[in-house]
């Protein structure tokens, strides 16, 4: 078994930032970090619900080669300890992020203009962005946070929410965007 862990998210193979080392399309990006993968000693996880997110955006081949190289994991969410501090601090993002989002449509309901299709756009991206943005949205996200946290793994990703989580519980994290680089040079080193 490696002493190189990393716990992976779909943000590596769908966020085209990150995924254009490895390939343009998602399922292009799974089948380039195969390759990547070759000859490399590393234990790389994936919790079962990202998994079944990535089967949403690649095709089967792809997701038959990538299970070649990934462990599926679930963490095991009854023996992980997390500080109730990190909690504290959550609940108070989210009660400041609802009241942002309460401003934001109480501005809307203001406005009287007629262009509602128009108006009602830019409320869903104000409203979206007020309430996910840099925050842990999605139980899929938890369970990869708290994978990473149990195996003492690298999480891999560029959901802002994810990584700022996995940091307040002590959690080692890598850009996804950095992850090709990484494992570049760890083939040279060999």
């Amino acid at each position: 078994m490696s002493e190189r862990k990393y716990v992976l998210d779909t943000s590596l193979f769908v966020n085209p930032q990150a995924r254009k080392s490895f390939g343009k399309s998602p399922s292009a990006a799974v089948k380039g970090f195969v390759k990547s993968m070759k000859g490399l000693d590393l234990d790389i996880y994936m919790p079962p619900s990202i998994r079944a997110e990535l089967r949403n955006f690649i095709t089967a081949d792809a997701m038959d080669e990538m299970d070649l190289v990934i462990k599926k994991r679930a963490p095991n969410v009854y023996s992980i300890y997390l500080p109730a501090a990190v909690f504290y601090d959550f609940i108070e993002d989210i009660r400041i992020r609802i009241n942002k989002g309460l401003r934001l449509a109480e501005e809307f309901a203001k406005d009287n203009r007629p262009e509602n299709d128009e108006k009602l756009g830019k409320l869903r991206e104000k409203y979206r962005e007020a309430m996910r943005t840099g925050i842990i949205d999605s139980k899929e996200d938890f369970e990869l946070v708290l994978l990473a946290k149990e195996l003492e793994a690298t999480l891999v990703s560029s959901d802002e929410g994810a990584v700022k989580f996995a940091n307040e519980i002590g959690c080692s994290t890598l850009a996804a965007e950095k992850f090709h680089p990484l494992l570049k040079k760890m083939k040279k080193a060999k």
